[in-house]
């Protein structure tokens, strides 16, 4: 098995956050800069099924949905919280099939900088890192939906991972605790309005 000089960090924004990848030695909060986080991507594999499929979140450069998402509530959040995960490097290769396998609906890696506050002062905390992103172009990207329309979807879609509402309460919870100052207004939204349809409907 070979070892790499370089190490390996993956970036979760999604469920990595809460379900971790395996063989991790270090993780470290931190946040990308000119990216924004979207229930923007199709899950056909995890949160739905392939006739009914769900949503799950994906990173856009911020340039990129300004252009395609009209009437964003959230226009100026180009911050996305997340953790810097250092694989263990004898398993580098397990890990990057693991993930390659658990992303497979839609995502593409891309290399970023992770950004946090190290004695005070903002600074890459994790250069180089990788992050799996669902890309405009590929074919599970729906883009911009309305907010409660999404909302009504993400309540009412299940998959072989369980309840898609499950996946938005428990993103939310853990970018709460990630950091004093972390925070994501799209998905706080959601939540909101999740919540409300589980007191008016009766939690499912």
């Amino acid at each position: 098995m070979t070892v790499h000089e370089k190490p390996y960090i993956v970036f979760g924004y999604g469920s990595l956050i809460f379900k971790p990848p395996p063989h991790v030695i270090k993780q470290v909060p931190g946040y990308l800069k000119g990216y924004v986080r979207r229930f923007a991507q199709k899950s056909h594999d995890h949160r739905g099924t392939p006739e009914k499929p769900g949503r799950v979140v994906t990173l856009v450069h911020k340039e990129d949905w300004d252009g395609f998402s009209g009437s964003d509530p959230f226009p100026d959040e180009d911050v996305v919280w997340g953790v810097a995960y250092t694989i263990n490097p004898l398993y580098e290769s397990e890990v990057r099939d693991y993930l390659d396998y658990r992303e497979k609906d839609g995502y593409t890696i891309e290399e970023i900088d992770v950004w946090g506050v190290e004695d005070g002062r903002e600074a890459v905390v994790a250069p180089k890192a990788f992050t799996y992103v669902g890309l405009p172009n590929n074919p599970s990207f729906i883009g911009s939906e309305p907010i409660d329309q999404l909302a009504e979807h993400i309540w009412k879609s299940v998959g072989p991972s369980g309840p898609n509402k499950d996946y938005l309460y428990e993103l939310t919870t853990a970018v709460r605790r990630l950091a004093p100052e972390s925070h994501d207004s799209h998905l706080y939204a959601l939540e909101t309005r999740c919540r409300k349809l589980d007191a008016e409907r009766g939690e499912q």
